[in-house]
């Protein structure tokens, strides 16, 4: 009889793991509660109307079309029984020999709750179409709302690769497409704010690529504030840990991610990021036959000895 490989989540850890498994060996059943593939490196374009959403979603059963052996479930997974090995979801149990958590990453927002109620996250399609008609709703408002300053004002919490991107291509908009689709709209007038906590944008990567992204984006426009955290946000009035404070109903998060980490998981196997430790063969730290790749996973080796970064 055939081992069965449960594998949760279907991004970019889960995919690969599938295609390299060979065909007809295991009974394979993939586990995710959207039937999409997403392509996290350009939410933002989409999140900027620079794409179409299709063109970074990609169908699951699709995918695994000429993989017999591949079952799919649309599912929200919500508990792991290590000791009779099954998972526990949404439309029922599942038997495991072999169970792979792939499930990714979410926005963190560092236990402030008034934050995560008002401020828009950028960790799927889903959100990204959220941000974009978000800000173009916006928009339309400036047409004939009273109060319109917090409607012109862009901020983006994070000065990490998505926050970076995110502003540079609102920046692009606010030049390039907002004189033509809203002539009545003064476009001088929109702010396209980045914030980060740190010295630097860009806080993993070279100093050159630090100073040269600060440049390019304050060249295009965007006021960039480093050294600055948000204390609060109400949806209105962005309040700075300086004191500052921000009129914008455009708030979009990108100040970091927690782990997906799913009930069961032993807790000395879990870090307050929300990441699962692993070993060299990414095999859950106790538990014999569960294993946990990408970006939930926390491996720590020579060369990463905090742990591999985590890249989408």
């Amino acid at each position: 009889m055939k081992k069965k490989i449960v594998v949760v989540g279907c991004g970019f850890g889960g995919l690969q793991f599938v295609n390299h498994l060979p065909k007809g060996v295991f009974d394979i059943m993939v586990i995710d509660k959207i039937n999409h593939h997403q392509f996290p490196p350009l939410f933002y374009q989409v999140a900027a109307s620079q794409i179409e959403p299709a063109t970074i979603s990609f169908p699951i059963r699709k995918l695994f079309q000429q993989r017999r052996d591949v079952r799919i479930r649309l599912a929200q997974v919500l508990a792991v029984n290590a000791a009779e090995k099954v998972v526990d979801t949404s439309i029922g149990p599942f038997v495991y020999d072999y169970l792979v958590i792939a499930t990714g990453t979410r926005t963190n927002f560092y236990g402030n709750a008034e934050t995560e109620k008002h401020a828009l996250g950028l960790k799927s399609t889903y959100q990204s179409i959220n941000v974009r008609n978000f800000i173009l709703h916006n928009f339309e408002k400036l047409l004939y709302a009273d109060e319109k300053e917090s409607l012109y004002n862009i901020v983006i919490v994070g000065g990490g690769a998505t926050g970076v991107e995110l502003a540079g291509a609102f920046a692009e908009m606010t030049r390039e497409v907002l004189p033509k689709d809203y002539p009545n709209i003064d476009s001088s007038r929109v702010h396209v704010y980045l914030l980060e906590g740190g010295e630097h944008t860009l806080s993993a990567m070279s100093r050159f690529a630090q100073d040269y992204s600060e440049k390019q984006l304050r060249s295009m426009g965007v006021i960039v504030k480093t050294g600055t955290l948000v204390k609060d946000y109400n949806g209105e009035l962005l309040t700075l840990s300086n004191g500052e404070t921000i009129r914008s109903r455009n708030v979009i998060w990108s100040a970091g991610v927690t782990g997906n980490t799913i009930a069961g998981i032993p807790p000395e196997a879990q870090l307050r990021s929300g990441r699962i430790i692993v070993d060299r063969m990414n095999r859950v730290e106790g538990l014999d036959s569960v294993f946990a790749i990408g970006d939930v996973a926390y491996m720590e080796t020579e060369k990463y000895p905090k742990g591999h970064p985590q890249l989408a």
